[in-house]
């Protein structure tokens, strides 16, 4: 463990966020035992034109102007930073040696911003976590010399149109500039390795206390209980650029006698669907992200049927996490990232894989391998995933001593 340290976090998320952000986590176990500043993404020009109505932009030209603070406390030990600067939109830009003169410029005036909070902080000898801003990021040691820098990769940034423009070049170059590249995923681990010797899979934390359900009463919510089982549940966004319609429909055709049941919101596509058709598919809808293991608790079968492609095949899906932790039978797609839960898991590719290891799953279901599960989902605390990002900055600094 580290601890009474300083802790600079930045990356492409703001603490005003209206999504869980694994940063934001991180940042906040990162407080436990160390001082940490929390910086947002600064405010570029093009937002600041297009989205000026917004509750959100309005907040960070009330802070350009100096009529709102741009360094808040969050909590004890945790201050978040409106940065002042307004960056230049410059990703439409594909000439590299332009493209990197204003990207420099960006980083300077964003780095100065945070300067003075560390100033007015008293922030010495400080670490740097960033959280795959590949952009901003590049200048990070030669404005603000930190004593380490280590980058977060837990998304296929690059293969995202918006970041691949420019991405693919810059990405490798910060992952040799940082001291140590910590990841989510073995896809980015082994990608990571490609430029630097200091590439560690970490994993990635959730909420266990919410999915410990022999620490809290956790209740099957009554309109599950009225759903005739086995149930086949997931619970998460409905998007159809993340999950397979063809493979649920498949799952609820195949087996009539099970039921389906789906709790989340739905995009457009999802909600055309002829999912809506089927008498044994439910569509819940949203619910509070607290009541979500409740939902869980009442699934025979818990499922992830994502799609198989570079923008899912590496993701940390954190809700097999979040079924194992309450013991569920699990039946995901064969990603590369998913080879993290091979053990506990039952992984498919095909529609007809996932009926086959449902049946499985329901037929083996015991309360040895329930526990089991149950051990492997509570161990991914965030606790224990900031505590491997420890371990990985010491063994680094060990090397280099």
């Amino acid at each position: 463990m580290i601890k009474n340290r300083d802790i600079i976090v930045f990356g492409i998320q703001a603490w005003d966020i209206e999504i869980g952000s694994n940063c934001k986590n991180i940042a906040m176990e990162f407080a436990k035992h160390n001082r940490v500043l929390y910086v947002n993404p600064p405010l570029d020009r093009i937002s600041a034109i297009r989205e000026r109505k917004t509750k959100k932009i309005q907040k960070r030209l009330a802070v350009k102007r100096g009529k709102m603070e741009d360094l808040v406390s969050v909590q004890e030990n945790l201050w978040n930073l409106y940065p002042k600067t307004l960056t230049e939109s410059i990703n439409f830009i594909t000439r590299p040696k332009l493209f990197d003169f204003l990207n420099k410029r960006n980083g300077k005036r964003f780095c100065k911003d945070i300067s003075t909070a560390i100033s007015r902080l008293g922030f010495k000898d400080y670490i740097v976590f960033n959280d795959s801003s590949m952009f901003l990021g590049q200048y990070i040691k030669t404005f603000l010399d930190p004593v380490f820098y280590m980058y977060y990769m837990r998304d296929y940034l690059t293969k995202n149109p918006y970041w691949r423009k420019n991405g693919v070049r810059l990405e490798p170059q910060l992952i040799q500039t940082a001291d140590c590249v910590v990841n989510n995923s073995t896809l980015y681990t082994e990608y990571g390795k490609k430029f630097t010797a200091h590439s560690y899979m970490v994993g990635q934390g959730c909420d266990t206390s919410l999915f410990n359900d022999q620490k809290r009463k956790i209740t099957v919510p009554e309109d599950i209980q009225a759903i005739k089982g086995p149930i086949i549940g997931y619970v998460g966004f409905l998007s159809s650029r993340r999950l397979s319609i063809e493979i649920i429909e498949y799952i609820a055709n195949a087996r009539e006698d099970w039921s389906v049941v789906l709790v989340g919101p739905q995009d457009d596509v999802f909600a055309d669907s002829e999912l809506h058709e089927l008498n044994n598919v439910y569509f819940l809808g949203s619910r509070d992200a607290k009541a979500l293991p409740n939902y869980i608790k009442g699934f025979d079968v818990a499922i992830n049927p994502q799609l198989i492609n570079d923008a899912t095949i590496g993701n940390y899906p954190r809700k097999i996490d979040e079924y194992l932790a309450l013991g569920k039978p699990t039946v995901a797609s064969a990603t590369k990232a998913m080879e993290y839960f091979k053990e506990h898991t039952y992984l498919g590719v095909t529609p007809k894989d996932y009926v086959n290891l449902i049946e499985q799953a329901l037929e083996e279901d015991s309360k040895e391998l329930q526990e089991e599960r149950r051990a492997y989902g509570l161990s991914h605390s965030w606790e224990n995933n900031v505590n491997e990002i420890y371990n990985c900055i010491l063994k680094v600094q060990k090397v280099s001593a």
